[in-house]
């Protein structure tokens, strides 16, 4: 990668969130709520930055609508124990609100390690992850000007948390306490979750599966919304194989829960973006510039596209 597409990589970074196209993003606050959320009955543990929804089987999606990623994180509870699947960007406070769900002892795995899916991290004892090199680096914290610039005016559609300012905002470190690789099991006690590891979004990035409810925790590897390839982290080939793999599962799953923009997809979407993504790796789909940005694109699908570098086209 050359200088040039790292200084776009960062300004993109910066001002806009990783799940929006340009359109979107100027638009974000004024679409919300978003109208699958109507399906769902919001739960008393929401509060002023949180929405918390329940699902079949005691699985809770932890929704932060008001900041442009709108990160959905998961709470799992077994009869023993619960997983928390991601901890969001930080800016709320996470705990408090899984406290209200469970007195169970609580374990957190990431799907990956960007920095909007970690920042709760900190306030948990155990933490399950990839461990690999880019996991262990985002897990020493971080106070850049992009992490302030996501409690920035133009990140959010409302008040920031009590306490918390752009100036004292930071990914805070945190400890793995546990390293988990591809067929693992976690057991909560009723209910058994596998690590699916699908590198390519990330290299530590990974899918839960809950072969009994046909349950899949998807991350940032599929969600609806131009899904984003063009990170320096990012290997395009890698995730054509997970996603293909994902894709596999379907005859085995009833449901599908992203990490970002609403909690629950039909598992069928999953071939689409499996075909389409083969078709953009053979050059045989339609890109568009993405706006104003230089030397990116994106592939438009149905209910889903692609934002990657223009050299991974073909």
């Amino acid at each position: 990668m050359t200088v040039n597409k790292y200084l776009v990589f960062i300004l993109v970074f910066i001002f806009i969130p990783s799940t929006k196209s340009l359109g979107e993003l100027e638009s974000f606050c004024d679409n919300l709520p978003r109208p699958a959320y109507s399906q769902f009955k919001k739960h008393e543990a929401s509060n002023d930055w949180f929405e918390v929804y329940q699902f079949e089987h005691n699985v809770w999606a932890i929704y932060e609508p008001f900041q442009w990623q709108e990160v959905i994180s998961y709470l799992i509870i077994g009869n023993s124990s619960a997983l928390l699947v991601d901890s969001g960007n930080g800016i709320g406070d996470i705990k408090a609100v899984v406290d209200r769900l469970t007195d169970k002892p609580v374990r957190i795995i990431n799907t990956h390690s960007h920095f909007d899916h970690i920042g709760g991290n900190y306030q948990f004892e155990t933490i399950l992850s990839p461990s690999t090199e880019f996991s262990i680096s985002n897990s020493k914290g971080n106070n850049s000007q992009t992490i302030k610039t996501e409690v920035s005016t133009e990140a959010l559609c409302k008040s920031l948390p009590k306490g918390v300012t752009q100036k004292s905002h930071a990914i805070k470190p945190y400890s793995i306490t546990a390293k988990v690789k591809d067929g693992d099991m976690i057991d909560l006690g009723g209910r058994k979750i596998e690590i699916l590891y699908i590198p390519g979004h990330t290299d530590d990035s990974i899918a839960l599966f809950e072969a009994e409810s046909g349950y899949l925790w998807t991350g940032d590897s599929f969600y609806e919304g131009p899904i984003w390839l063009w990170f320096p982290e990012t290997d395009v080939h890698a995730y054509q194989q997970s996603i293909s793999r994902l894709a596999a599962l379907t005859p085995q799953l009833k449901a599908l829960f992203p990490a970002h923009n609403i909690p629950y997809s039909n598992p069928s979407l999953l071939a689409e973006t499996d075909e389409a993504f083969q078709l953009v790796l053979a050059g045989k789909a339609k890109s568009r510039p993405y706006a104003t940005f230089e030397g990116t694109v994106i592939y438009d699908f149905d209910r889903f596209g692609f934002l990657m570098l223009k050299e991974n086209k073909q």
